[in-house]
């Protein structure tokens, strides 16, 4: 994982991504629910350990599945709730667990609109599908 200030998006997800797109083109992790995940284990991690593609604050990603989300010039659908695997407990005993409630393990998303996303652009929900 490499933390970047841009990123070019196209229709499969980050250009730079080696794992790219399907419904997960784009995982989201939200900066507070990784603040209460971290509370809960009483541990201070850094959020790139849980592997999305892009830490967003601001939004609550909770039951967002089907809704539409601009960052920048870029837009998403949300596909689905990115549940956290095992590897977590690799990272921190606990953390597979403390990311379960309330989607703490982020979102997964389709491209529907690509573009270049910057750090401070800003987050917009547009709707539904």
């Amino acid at each position: 994982m490499v933390e970047l200030t841009e990123a070019v998006v196209d229709d499969d997800g980050l250009a730079a991504n080696a794992d790219r797109g399907g419904r997960r083109s784009v995982t989201l992790l939200e900066a507070d629910g990784w603040a209460r995940a971290c509370e809960r284990l009483g541990a201070d991690l850094d959020p790139i350990a849980r592997r999305a593609n892009l830490l967003v604050s601001g939004i609550d990603l909770v039951d967002s599945r089907g809704r539409l989300l601009r960052i920048g010039e870029v837009e998403f659908e949300i596909t689905s709730e990115t549940t956290p695997c095992g590897l977590m407990d690799v990272v921190h005993v606990g953390l597979q667990d403390a990311l379960r409630p309330e989607w703490r393990g982020g979102a997964s998303t389709r491209v529907t609109s690509p573009g270049t996303i910057r750090v401070g652009d800003k987050i917009t929900w547009l709707g539904s599908r």
